[in-house]
């Protein structure tokens, strides 16, 4: 049976949720999720890979096309990188802590630092809100980041929080995530901190 997702105009997460909603129920044969932006294209294709399914995406004008297979086809494995933590850390603001802001981002700078030089690394950090801003160019602790992103921990900044900020094109670590994705990787996760 092959079905089809037309999620073209759907604010993040509704083009992962709905795909899911599919995913779930189907028994055999393949869908077909239609977006109409690349961060709902990545987002899709995650969640299908994340569910060890076949993804093929194919841009037809403005529109993305991702076909999935379930069923009767041979599923592909993901295997993370960073197999050795099962931690998650939640970042939601740009500084650490309450009180003096200044004070916050040399806090904030701190903590991302040690987690270069901690064993084992998280398996993820996630940034929403301002915590956003660390990953875009400029910040202080990018570098920090990309070193700990080239160690294969992942790295996700929240797409609505990015937009909210108008700072999207700036990203210049990890990738842009939904919020379906935020909730499943904390809830899944065996740690989580939240700062």
């Amino acid at each position: 049976m092959n079905q089809e997702i037309d999620a073209r105009g759907l604010q993040c997460p509704k083009p992962v949720i709905e795909t899911k909603k599919v995913l779930d129920e189907l028994q055999d044969g393949s869908i077909i999720t239609i977006v109409d932006n690349e961060v709902a294209m990545k987002n899709v294709s995650k969640l299908a890979q994340s569910m060890a399914y076949n993804v093929e995406v194919k841009q037809i004008e403005s529109d993305y096309h991702i076909n999935i297979y379930k069923g009767s086809m041979e599923p592909v494995m993901t295997i993370s990188k960073n197999t050795n933590n099962e931690t998650v850390i939640l970042i939601g603001n740009e500084t650490l802590g309450q009180g003096a802001e200044e004070l916050g981002k040399i806090l904030m700078k701190g903590y991302i630092y040690t987690i270069t030089e901690y064993d084992p690394y998280p398996k993820s950090i996630l940034f929403i809100n301002s915590g956003v801003k660390l990953t875009i160019e400029g910040s202080e602790v990018i570098d920090y980041l990309r070193a700990l992103e080239k160690e294969g921990v992942e790295i996700l900044s929240c797409g609505t929080c990015l937009d909210y900020y108008k700072i999207k094109d700036k990203l210049a670590v990890g990738g842009v995530t939904n919020m379906y994705t935020i909730v499943d990787t904390l809830h899944s996760a065996k740690n989580k901190v939240t700062l």
